[in-house]
């Protein structure tokens, strides 16, 4: 992936005539965050993090006597913007690990994500609140910031976008369009994945956008996959749906097909008009 940014980032300069920026991870890590005794924090991604987007766990234990409670987190990373930090309650004694929901800002691609710390609110029994920052183990930030910024750098080249949806029975179809944002080389959505709820097709793929042209469009529709109840009840990211998307020979990145609040609204109707009928 890191290829990939790179590469991107080249296109990008080339088209804009100037020097490439650095990239993902490019710059040298600062020093390492002191460790704070009787805590240790690892960042984790659950399956519903990756549903919910935008967030990652702080995996805290306490590893020392004193009891405590946590009233606040949030990331403290070069990879990342700022966030205010997300209220929570969590109390800890010897032994305890207990995951902190913790959002994550836009991603800052000309930084390395390390050193990264969780910034925590702690209050111990009779005093006052105590800002800590306690080191962040783990490889998931490194992953979710190649990911992000690979993401970054395609959106940077092309726009992809998903309008005039409209009810045809038991389906819903629309149009997939690729838009030109920058530069002049080949781009193309190659293959497009459904969700666990949803078929999606395209009527062309791979959707090619010649050097030197602006857009191109194709038709979409989108079907229920499955009505099992179990599927139905339990799936975590019903309207997710992987886009493969290359510039040039760069390697490919997966984007999520970009859909909004209205559009999701008619998926989720298609399936209640389709899977209701069936049970």
């Amino acid at each position: 992936m890191r290829r990939c940014l790179v590469a991107l980032a080249g296109l990008l300069a080339a088209a804009c005539g100037t020097t490439a920026s650095p990239t993902a991870s490019s710059s040298t890590p600062g020093p390492a965050v002191p460790a704070v005794p009787g805590m240790e924090a690892e960042a984790v991604r659950l399956r519903t993090d990756e549903a919910v987007g935008g967030r990652f766990q702080v995996r805290l234990a306490a590893t020392g006597g004193d009891v405590f409670t946590v009233t606040s987190v949030a990331l403290d990373s070069p990879g990342f913007g700022a966030l205010p930090a997300t209220a929570v309650t969590a109390e800890f004694a010897l032994g305890r690990v207990i995951d902190l929901p913790t959002p994550y800002g836009p991603p800052q691609c000309d930084a390395d994500p390390w050193p990264a710390a969780a910034r925590l609110t702690v209050v111990r029994p009779g005093g006052a609140a105590e800002p800590v920052r306690v080191p962040l183990s783990g490889d998931v930030l490194a992953t979710v910031h190649e990911e992000e910024c690979a993401e970054q750098a395609i959106a940077e080249v092309v726009e992809v976008t998903v309008a005039d949806l409209a009810d045809d029975g038991d389906a819903v179809t629309g149009l997939l369009t690729l838009t030109r944002r920058a530069g002049e080389e080949r781009v193309a959505a190659t293959a497009l994945g459904r969700s666990v709820l949803l078929e999606v097709v395209a009527e062309e793929l791979p959707l090619e956008l010649p050097a030197g042209e602006r857009s191109v469009t194709t038709a979409v529709s989108f079907t229920p996959a499955s009505c099992h109840p179990h599927v139905l009840a339990e799936t975590k990211k019903p309207y997710v749906f992987p886009l493969t998307v290359e510039v040039e020979d760069v390697d490919p990145v997966s984007v999520d097909l970009p859909l909004d609040q209205g559009a999701r609204d008619r998926l989720a109707a298609l399936v209640q008009r389709v899977c209701g009928a069936t049970n």
